[in-house]
């Protein structure tokens, strides 16, 4: 979810597969776990713990900035009934975040 066209180039490329893992991997690895970004990194395969804490701080920053109105959200097209025109998943993880 995480996403380098808001923050320009990004000095380490996330593949759709390794996003997922993350999203997965935060998840079951709360703020509250010990080692989180050891585990989510370990999750994930191929990023390292400064990596994914990283990758995870750009994701709270684009969701300030989507919450904020700066970025509109994206017109996905969802055959659920999900609000403001993104799927169950990405609703989800945005709530998620929200508690952290």
């Amino acid at each position: 979810m995480a996403s380098s066209s808001l923050r320009g180039s990004s000095s380490s490329t996330w593949t759709p597969k390794q996003n997922k893992l993350f999203e997965k991997a935060l998840a079951l690895y709360d703020k509250d776990t010990p080692d989180r970004w050891q585990n989510v990194a370990k999750a994930v395969g191929g990023k390292s713990a400064e990596e994914v804490k990283r990758h995870y701080e750009i994701l709270i920053e684009d969701l300030k900035h989507i919450e904020s109105g700066k970025v509109p959200f994206p017109n996905y097209k969802s055959s659920g009934s999900s609000s403001q025109g993104i799927g169950d998943e990405e609703q989800r993880l945005l709530e998620y975040l929200k508690l952290q």
